[in-house]
């Protein structure tokens, strides 16, 4: 279980999948099967960039019956607070016993602009949402029928941030809220990633540095100019520019192990993102 290989102080990696735009699960279950045996847990998205796809709770729950242990991505924007515990009770009924909280990227960002957002709760709301229904009780109150449920609560940290004292104050937030573990955004520069592990050794919470699979030059300026907190610096993404078309695989997965070698002293685990290239994950961790 994540809860307790993170817990014995075992490096930990975990990754990550995204459901379908539809109905056909085929294609990720099959992407999944290269993940058992080799990861601890697997990240369902929510939505991710706001785009409509299948939902992360059936997704996880797929993932369950089929061997593997799921984590559950729970953002802010799509459900009321009646909703969002709605799900997460019935995530705790469906044998999924980690989840990951988010606020998520505001719909205009995503596919269908004209979606209305939510945000009744921010992440650390939510957090707090998920103490009480741990304690037996719904947010408003009310006792909650049963033994309550019990699960291994994750949030997100960005420590490439400029300012970084927004992201440490926040992460301090949320431990207090019952964060037991963080996964973060992209990491690709280990000396800056250092001096913020350095800032928040004294948390004493498991970190999992996020890796993202570069699948073009092109991908690391797009997330150099857009996505807020990663910086792929010029020696990476000359890398990737001197290799041909079909080779870029090999190179990303040759990047992806060089950072989680200088980054493994460091912090208690990492997170790959393989967007969609699952089966490039047991090479990387080979």
């Amino acid at each position: 279980m994540l809860s307790e290989a993170l817990t014995a102080g075992k490096f930990v990696v975990t990754s990550e999948i995204g459901p379908p735009k539809g109905v056909d699960t085929k294609e990720i279950l099959s992407e999944a099967e290269f993940f058992k045996g080799r990861v601890e847990a697997v990240n369902v998205t929510d939505l991710q960039s706001s785009v409509m796809k299948l939902g992360s709770l059936a997704t996880c729950r797929l993932l369950v019956e089929n061997g593997l242990e799921p984590v559950f991505q729970v953002t802010c924007r799509d459900r009321n607070r009646l909703a969002l515990q709605s799900d997460i009770l019935s995530a705790y009924v469906l044998g999924i016993r980690n989840l990951l909280i988010l606020t998520g990227d505001h719909p205009k960002l995503g596919d269908d602009p004209r979606a209305k957002p939510v945000f009744d709760l921010d992440s650390v709301q939510l957090l707090e949402a998920v103490k009480k229904l741990q304690e037996g009780e719904d947010m408003a109150g009310n006792k909650l029928e049963g033994e309550p449920p019990e699960f291994f609560v994750g949030a997100v940290v960005n420590p490439g941030a400029d300012p970084i004292e927004p992201q440490i104050i926040k992460m301090e937030k949320k431990i207090k809220a019952g964060a037991q573990f963080f996964q973060t955004q992209a990491v690709y520069e280990p000396e800056k990633f250092a001096q913020f592990m350095d800032r928040v050794k004294g948390f004493g919470v498991p970190v999992l540095a996020g890796i993202v699979l570069l699948k073009s030059a092109g991908m690391a300026r797009y997330m150099n100019k857009n996505v807020s907190g990663v910086h792929v610096p010029d020696p990476i993404i000359q890398d990737m520019e001197k290799v041909e078309k079909e080779k870029r695989g090999e190179k990303s997965v040759e990047i992806a192990a060089r950072l989680i070698r200088e980054l493994k002293g460091l912090c208690q685990g990492v997170h790959i993102m393989p967007l969609g290239w699952g089966d490039k994950v047991p090479k990387v961790l080979e």
